[in-house]
């Protein structure tokens, strides 16, 4: 969705910059095929044909010289990241995620503002509204920022640093908080519930009523190309979702149904699921399983026009597809 050509009241954004590229979200931009230019600290294993070649080993640091990476660029994707680690071995989480997501940003930020970068699109997290929600009571771009973990706070500290560099530079600035990403390839807990779900065993989670938002990752990719160039994405953050809430109970019966397997779902009521997290000291586990995150993605519709390109329903069936061929 490159704007060569484009009217007067787009920008023309002739060549791209992305960094994460080797990651779920960065690559699946990659393979677009958007004439972009990778930096990171590792090549991704295949570059599109027409990026020609043009991958710049680069570390996200504080302190990186990023001298002659901007050259031509008229927009970053910032998909790069410190992200959540299961078996943490920092003894200073927090700095070590200030480390990478602000000081590293903000130092490829100003770099990039200072080579005549137009827009940097930056990749955030829905950690920076928070870690829950009550039921039907939505987050928004305009709530107060409720971080709680040392990946949100860097996050939302990023942004903080942008915004604000944005306003010095005139650097356009877009930012996207996106959901749990899931599609082909996904890790973590989405993956658990797929090998679970191909068990054929009955699970006790016939009776988890919660609502959480997601978005799947051909959505994702395709709201942040929309954003290279739409006028009235600068300056706005946007939180990305599907716009169809699940909860578990429905998630788990359209991935059976998406594997043609019954459900199979015993109906166990959501608060003996909250006592065995309390007693077990998993309680922040169990509640990205039964509680509550939903966000209200509308603005990116009224403000950009754009539509999720595929249901909620196709991006499972995607997602579990490439899953059973693993």
């Amino acid at each position: 969705m490159l704007a060569i050509g484009m009217s007067m009241d787009k920008i023309k954004i002739q060549s791209l910059l992305l960094t994460g590229a080797t990651g779920f979200v960065g690559n699946a931009i990659l393979q677009k095929n958007l004439g972009t230019v990778v930096l990171g600290r590792s090549c991704p294993v295949t570059l599109p044909a027409n990026t020609e070649g043009r991958y710049i080993k680069r570390e996200l640091s504080g302190n990186e010289d990023y001298a002659g990476c901007f050259d031509n660029i008229d927009a970053v994707i910032h998909c790069a990241a410190r992200v959540h680690i299961m078996n943490e071995k920092s003894t200073d989480p927090l700095q070590a995620f200030r480390e990478v997501n602000v000081a590293g940003t903000l130092n490829l930020a100003k770099q990039a503002a200072a080579a005549g970068v137009r827009r940097f699109i930056f990749i955030s997290s829905i950690k920076i509204n928070g870690e829950g929600t009550v039921l039907n009571c939505k987050y928004t771009p305009s709530d107060q920022a409720a971080p709680e973990d040392p990946y949100g706070i860097s996050k939302h500290e990023a942004e903080q640093g942008l915004i604000q560099l944005s306003k010095e530079t005139g650097m356009e600035l877009v930012i996207i908080r996106p959901t749990l990403v899931y599609g082909a390839g996904v890790k973590g807990n989405f993956l658990n519930l797929l090998k679970l779900c191909k068990s054929g065993l009955p699970l006790p989670f016939g009776a988890i009523h919660n609502a959480r938002s997601m978005v799947y990752l051909e959505n994702l990719v395709d709201l942040i190309t929309t954003c290279i160039d739409h006028p009235n994405a600068a300056g706005k953050i946007l939180l990305a979702s599907d716009g169809s809430d699940l909860s578990l109970t429905g998630l788990l019966g359209l991935i059976r149904k998406a594997m043609n397997k019954s459900a199979l779902l015993i109906p166990v009521p959501s608060f003996l699921f909250k006592l065995l997290g309390k007693i077990t000291g998993k309680t922040a586990i169990v509640d990205r399983l039964v509680g509550n995150l939903q966000v209200d993605s509308s603005n990116a519709k009224t403000l950009l026009g754009w539509q999720p390109p595929y249901t909620v329903d196709q991006g499972i069936k995607a997602t579990v597809d490439d899953f059973l061929t693993k």
